[in-house]
Formats: structure tokens, C-alpha cells, sequence
């Protein structure tokens, strides 16, 4: 009985994600001898697979220390940095395949606008540095079909930010999408028309989450104080951050504080 063994080959294609302070030829020299970047798999391949018969383990063994004796000792120390790289892409694909659930109990907001005759409303769920990780979608005057589909769209939204998808692809895939129902809006401060309830969410959660204010119609009401010229406690504001909707208050933390270490309660009954 003969035995045989499969070989198989495959090509990894992956991108590493370097942050510059500044872009100039300086920054861009020292790329190569920095460590810190983010490696990304973009890529898997099969190349091919080759079978060969299983021989005798002393001439595989005389092969082998043969090849070893040909190959030099600097190509022999980059096989091994290639097979360690191997390893630690084999690693980052695991953890990309990583859901990071929501807590069980979580900060969010809820927001009510009326699109034409329809009222939407939007609730959020935040993790504890206030990024965003969950959305659902509540309309009325809908039939059972549509509101089944919203609320299946919100969940399908909820795993892809839960699994990493970042909220800019799902905001450049939906704003503008156009169908009914469509026109002005209601209860919004800062949205007062939209194409369609996916352009309303996205363009929602692009403003409150993302900052782009371009997408609103509505400047943003920005207190007269200069934020820079403020003696915040950063640890109060840490602890307040903490308890606070980012998406609620579009991470305006300073406008919204308000100071109350000078006040004072008297809970003394009256006798």
C-alpha cells in the first residue's frame, strides 16, 4: 500500500497602517524601520499543491542536511522571519474574526422625527468609550413586512459594527439613497430633509457619531466660550464621559457640562 502527501501553497497579501504627525520626506524615510504599525489581511490565495511519496525518513533526513549545508546562514534566519510573520498574520486574522458584544447594560439615545407622514424613530447603543455598536428602527403606518425588514437591516448593521466595520462605509453606502417615504422633517435640529429613512439614519449618526457637520443642514450651536481658554477638570470630564451619550450630546461635552460644585441643597426638613 502506497502513502502519499498533499502539499499545499498558499500567498498571503497584507497592508500595514502607519499614523504620521506630519507628512514629509522625513516621516516617510523612517516608515520601514517602524514597528508600530497595524498589520491588515487583505488577501488569501491558493497557489498550488504538489504530492509526493512517502520515502524513507533517513533519505528525506540526508536531503534535508544536504539543502541546509547548500543555503547559506543569511537565508536561512529569513526563512525563519518569514515563517514568524506567517504566525502573527495567522494571529491578526483570528482576532479580525473577533465580535466584540455590546455590555449588558449600555448608553445610547433615542431620536423621534417625522419623515412626511411617517414617524421614525431612532435608538442607539454605545460601548463604554462612547463608539457606537448597535442601531434599531421603528417606524408606524408600516405594514408588517416593512417593519420586519427594518428591524432585520438594523440587526444586520449592529454585527457589522460589532465585527469592525467601520460607520464611514456604512454612511458613504446609504446616504442619498432615494426612495419613499421621502421630503421634509420634523423634530430633527439639525436634518430638515431627507431622500429616503436610510439617507435620515445615516445622515443621523454621520453627525452625532462622526462629526461631519457637512452632512447637516442646520449649523451647529457652538458656545461663545473658547474651549481652549476653559480650566476643565480633565477628570470630571473623564467621569462624565463615562455617563454620557456621545451620540447624544455629539460630543459636545463641554457645552453640555454644566458645573454644579457651587450649589447647595438643604434637605433639612422644616420642623
Amino acid at each position: 500500500m502506497k502513502k502519499f502527501i498533499v502539499e499545499t501553497y498558499y500567498t498571503c497579501t497584507f497592508k500595514t497602517v502607519h499614523s504620521l504627525d506630519s507628512l514629509n520626506e522625513k516621516e516617510l524615510s523612517k516608515i520601514d524601520e517602524r514597528n508600530d504599525g497595524e498589520v491588515e489581511v487583505i488577501e488569501v490565495k491558493l497557489n498550488n499543491r504538489k504530492t509526493r511519496k512517502i520515502g524513507d525518513k533517513t533519505k528525506s533526513s540526508d536531503k534535508e542536511k544536504k539543502l541546509d549545508n547548500l543555503l547559506s546562514s543569511a537565508v536561512s534566519k529569513e526563512i525563519v522571519n518569514d515563517k514568524n510573520i506567517n504566525k502573527e498574520v495567522d494571529v491578526i486574522k483570528v482576532k479580525n474574526k473577533a465580535r466584540f458584544k455590546m455590555p449588558d447594560r449600555r448608553k445610547g439615545y433615542i431620536q423621534k422625527a417625522q419623515i412626511g407622514d411617517h414617524k421614525v424613530y431612532l435608538h442607539t447603543g454605545e460601548y463604554d468609550d462612547g463608539k457606537i455598536g448597535e442601531i434599531f428602527i421603528d417606524t408606524n403606518k408600516e405594514g408588517e413586512l416593512v417593519k420586519a425588514m427594518m428591524n432585520n437591516f438594523a440587526i444586520a448593521i449592529s454585527l457589522g459594527l460589532q465585527y469592525g466595520v467601520p460607520l464611514d462605509e456604512y454612511v458613504d453606502a446609504f446616504i442619498d439613497t432615494k426612495f419613499e417615504p421621502s421630503g421634509n422633517v420634523i423634530g430633527n435640529d439639525r436634518i430638515l430633509s431627507a431622500s429616503s429613512i436610510l439617507d435620515y439614519v445615516f445622515r443621523e449618526l454621520a453627525i452625532s457619531y462622526l462629526g461631519k457637520e457637512s452632512l447637516a443642514h442646520t449649523p451647529s450651536i457652538v458656545s461663545a466660550k473658547d474651549i481652549n481658554e476653559q480650566t476643565t477638570d480633565d477628570k470630571f470630564l473623564k467621569i462624565v464621559k463615562n455617563i454620557t451619550s456621545k451620540g447624544f450630546v455629539r460630543s459636545n461635552y463641554e457645552e453640555k457640562l454644566v458645573d454644579l460644585s457651587d450649589v447647595r441643597i438643604n434637605l433639612k426638613s422644616k420642623s
